[in-house]
């Protein structure tokens, strides 16, 4: 056995809370190193590649890129740096477990105003937990109200909190090289990075990002392998090609992998089968390009086994040795994801419709995404989708209706579990920070969600930051309140606090629904006379059909309507005829807010052109017997 060591490839992913600015500093490390002169100037965010990910602004997938530095501290010989982009949210935390299987070390952004938030606390935990040594980057010192010292502090003490915290699960740990970690100071937007502290709201004193190549040239390990071990990697994440088919993105951690090479391929089941390597790729930037061969500590994507999945080994056929499995937290929210069955399905020709197309696409979808589950319902076009929480179900709506589908989406409900004979769910730990003048109000809003606070801090400057621990019930539709209530100032971050007993009952909302009691378009005169008592959410025109939701009572009764309704004309002329009709223009919901909004007995109608609220029972008199029933139900209890 003899040991060696690839000084020229550093593996190195970034970490941090979502709007922190991992992605933008990644384009100023592909602008500084050279790597897109050849490919054209660099577009804004240029890791961020799909549609919703440019839309909100926000990474969902886990991405790498290769950035080959050939500055003061490689000196003389370029090193490529493989730098794994990372979701910054909860829940795309699965792609964080996949990003950090892949790299011998972290660089930790954190905002030099907002400092440590949820997500901070949740990337680091797993990051020390694998033993990866850890850089502090304090990102944005330009921000006029940075607070540099504060942040760095907090920082340091939320890394000691978490290594006294995993000193069971990990004992090793290396508490003096926390004390000692490295701190870079930078802004990302303006490519600039030094190991001097700039003061509050200025730049650093250094014009490039040197200083952070050089940061992670020093701290981040090279990969170490054993010479003479045989073939060992990782499949990380997947892909897809019109001419390569499935594409399977390694780490390769021992060994050496060619292309046309027979490997040993090892599922999760552990039977073993051998396969051909069709195609190497390593990448260059935002390219992918033909190699004939790579070795360990690379990163490298290959081709030629149509059903790999993440998680599963490629091995030498002479002597197997099987990697461990990634390990992915448990999730909290389900959904049911069924076809469509309102009376408009199919209004719009070349919809994708039957069951068997859903099910295939929820299929696609387990294999390159490790955090979601979808488990069989008693009915046949309909499945119940587990997975982190209700943005990320929404996610995976969202792309399915681009797709063409047409789909009925169940109100997200929590993942319980019974533990010790009594029903546990599980629980968030909530950061917020808001206004001081909304304290009172957003106190009083989560208390009804059965929500608890943990700590209050007032930094100074008229904003407060608190603490809760709430059920993940409670934050269903939570978002849409908050931001009513703090007029769309406060910031809210959730991540998993585990599980805890039921918490009881949680009013969901005070309001009704307005329900349609027939089919055809609505009219103008029967919003006019309507709207005084409702917010509406179809403007004059639309379909409706009996049970559809159009609009939100004042009172929390649900109200049926018949929106329909067409002015009696008559042949006496009136003074007041030629009266214009001033409608209230109607509130237009997302899908999120759809998703947010519908009450235990509705569900949503999603298409490619609109989101639908509806019932899950659409006749009105069957409705109405259940209630009674309910009520009934409920008098004898009491």
């Amino acid at each position: 056995m003899a040991f060696a060591t690839r000084n020229d490839v550093r593996n190195v992913a970034i970490v941090a809370h979502v709007d922190h600015g991992k992605t933008t500093l990644v384009d100023a490390m592909l602008r500084q190193t050279g790597s897109l002169s050849d490919h054209g100037p660099v577009t804004e965010r240029a890791m961020d590649s799909g549609d919703l990910e440019k839309e909100k602004g926000i990474t969902i997938l886990a991405k790498n890129t290769a950035v080959t530095y050939s500055g003061v501290h490689a000196e003389g010989n370029p090193i490529t740096i493989n730098v794994i982009d990372t979701p910054g949210h909860a829940d795309f935390g699965g792609e964080v477990e996949r990003g950090l299987s892949m790299v011998d070390g972290v660089v930790l952004l954190v905002d030099a105003s907002e400092g440590p938030l949820p997500q901070t606390r949740f990337v680091l935990r797993k990051a020390l937990a694998a033993k990866l040594p850890v850089i502090l980057l304090v990102n944005k010192t330009d921000r006029p109200d940075s607070r540099i010292d504060e942040v760095v502090h907090e920082t340091q003490d939320l890394l000691l909190g978490l290594a006294s915290d995993l000193a069971d699960e990990v004992p090793d740990v290396d508490v003096d090289s926390l004390l000692d970690l490295p701190i870079i100071y930078a802004s990302g937007r303006e490519g600039a990075a030094s190991a001097n502290k700039p003061a509050d709201g200025s730049l650093p004193d250094n014009l490039d990002l040197e200083p952070l190549f050089g940061a992670i040239v020093k701290h981040i390990p090279a990969p170490v392998y054993d010479d003479e071990h045989p073939l060992q990697a990782h499949v990380t994440n997947l892909d897809a090609s019109p001419f390569l088919g499935r594409i399977a993105l390694l780490r390769i951690f021992q060994g050496t992998i060619t292309k046309g090479q027979t490997v040993a391929w090892v599922r999760h089941d552990g039977s073993v089968s051998n396969v051909r390597i069709t195609e190497l790729l390593r990448t260059e930037a935002l390219e992918r390009v033909p190699a004939m061969s790579a070795s360990a500590g690379d990163i490298v994507a290959v081709a030629g086994i149509e059903d790999i999945t993440i998680g599963e080994t490629i091995a030498d056929p002479d002597d197997v040795r099987p990697l461990p499995a990634i390990t992915v937290d448990l999730p909290a929210i389900s959904m049911t994801i069924g076809t469509n069955t309102s009376p408009l399905v199919g209004s719009v020709k070349g919809h994708k419709l039957t069951g068997r197309m859903v099910k295939d696409r929820l299929d696609r979808e387990l294999i390159g995404n490790v955090s979601i589950k979808v488990v069989d319902t008693e009915r046949p076009d309909a499945w119940e989708v587990q997975g982190r929480g209700e943005l990320a179900l929404a996610i995976l709506v969202e792309n399915m209706r681009r797709e063409g589908f047409e789909l009925t989406v169940g109100k997200p409900q929590v993942v319980t579990q019974v533990i010790d004979g009594s029903v546990h769910e599980p629980f968030e730990s909530l950061t917020i920070d808001a206004p001081e003048d909304f304290v009172g109000g957003i106190t009083q809003l989560l208390a009804s969600r059965r929500g608890r606070m943990d700590t209050m801090s007032n930094h100074g400057t008229g904003w407060v930051r608190m603490e809760f621990t709430v059920p993940s019930r409670g934050l269903i539709g939570f978002r849409t309140d908050f931001l009513t209530l703090t007029r769309g100032q406060g910031i809210a971050n959730a991540i998993s606090a585990g599980m805890e007993k039921w918490a009881g009952s949680i009013m969901a909302r005070n309001t009704g629904s307005i329900v349609s009691d027939r089919s055809g378009s609505v009219t103008t005169n029967a919003m006019m006379t309507l709207q005084e008592r409702m917010t509406f959410f179809v403007k004059p025109g639309d379909a409706v059909y009996e049970g559809m939701v159009v609009g939100e009572n004042s009172r929390a009764d649900d109200m049926d309507v018949n929106i329909t309704k067409e002015k009696k004309l008559n042949n006496i002329r009136s003074s007041t005829a030629e009266e214009l009709e001033r409608l209230t223009p109607p509130r237009e919901l997302s899908l999120e807010e759809c998703l947010e909004f519908a009450r235990e007995d509705e569900c949503v109608e999603v298409t490619p052109e609109v989101a639908r609220i509806r019932k899950v029972e659409l006749d009105q008199t069957a409705r109405g017997r259940m209630a009674s029933r309910l009520k009934r139900q409920d008098a004898s209890a009491g």
